[in-house]
């Protein structure tokens, strides 16, 4: 059976965390997961919040960096989570985006990710840990919740997604897309079907489909120029892919998501009416995907956003 979630930008302000979360489990969803991106507040503080005001809901960062961040570290995190949550984290990890802006460089990608795994794994079981990238012979001095949190891959990639085959991850994540097509790829890529597949792109849910479609697009143009050369399948022109990284140097964000076609909106947002997000998100289910996330804003605004997403469109897919 397909799970629904919404994923949160670390962007609020005390309180509205909470708020949310106990609205989106009070509407059913299944996982609540927060971003881990670069510049915004460290997910770490939302996902306590969201423990602490919800008793259902899986919890986790979608994702932690291993680059920015000590695996150590990210064990330390996520321990705290699974014990707030009594039991209900997940382990989120990919190699990010945009660290050059930190001056971060990400050398050996894929045994960066493996080390950075298996690390947590052998310090949370209390075991060592001899890799080429990190190194464990300290023990932790608390006992965690539990000795296993399930793990979630984000990545795009032929060669990580493979890797989350390889150690077993629960889910890999695939962040940006609301597209049908790319599913049966990243299955294909993973190799192990046991590996459950998560989508989720921007979200705007609105009665007025249009408005809903105008800020979803100015979303989007943030990031269509990375994602766009990711997904194999979608044909994108490169002229419109310069016109907007040129609109988007020169501040113009909306000007920029004024460029994006629907069609080509709908490859990369859940965006639309109740009615028509639902259908984006069914096309998804179709396609095999595991879990269908619904990511920031969520709506025009975002209590009214979590109470259409709850209301109208998540009884439309049970």
């Amino acid at each position: 059976m397909t799970e629904f979630g919404l994923a949160f930008q670390s962007d609020k302000r005390p309180g509205d965390y909470a708020r949310l979360a106990a609205a989106a489990e009070a509407h059913g969803f299944d996982v609540l997961s927060v971003f881990g991106d670069l510049t915004y507040q460290p997910p770490i503080f939302p996902l306590l919040e969201m423990a602490a005001a919800t008793s259902r809901v899986r919890l986790g960062a979608a994702c932690w960096n291993p680059y920015t961040l000590h695996p150590y570290e990210i064990a330390g995190q996520v321990a705290a989570l699974d014990l707030a949550s009594g039991g209900r984290a997940y382990l989120g990890l990919a190699r990010g985006s945009w660290l050059g802006d930190i001056g971060v460089g990400q050398p050996q990608p894929l045994t960066h990710l493996r080390e950075a795994a298996e690390f947590i794994r052998a310090l949370l079981k209390g075991e060592p840990f001899e890799g080429r990238v990190f190194r464990l012979s300290a023990r932790l001095s608390y006992a965690p919740e539990r000795t296993e949190v399930p793990l979630l891959i984000g990545t795009w990639g032929a060669r990580t997604a493979a890797l989350a085959g390889e150690l077993g991850a629960a889910e890999v994540k695939i962040g940006g897309t609301a597209n049908p097509a790319v599913v049966g790829v990243m299955r294909e890529r993973i190799g192990d079907p046991a590996v459950g597949i998560v989508v989720g792109a921007v979200t705007v849910v609105a009665e007025d489909g249009a408005r809903a479609r105008a800020l979803a697009r100015t979303e989007v143009a943030k990031y269509l120029a990375v994602v766009a050369e990711l997904d194999p399948t979608a044909e994108i022109p490169q002229d419109l892919l310069l016109a907007v990284k040129t609109k988007l140097a020169h501040g113009d964000e909306t000007g920029a998501g004024a460029l994006i076609p629907r069609d080509l909106l709908s490859l990369f947002a859940f965006a639309g009416t109740p009615d028509e997000v639902a259908g984006q998100a069914q096309a998804l289910v179709d396609a095999g995907a595991d879990r269908v996330e619904f990511g920031t804003p969520h709506g025009l605004a975002d209590d009214h956003g979590v109470r259409l997403l709850g209301g109208e469109v998540l009884p439309a897919l049970r």
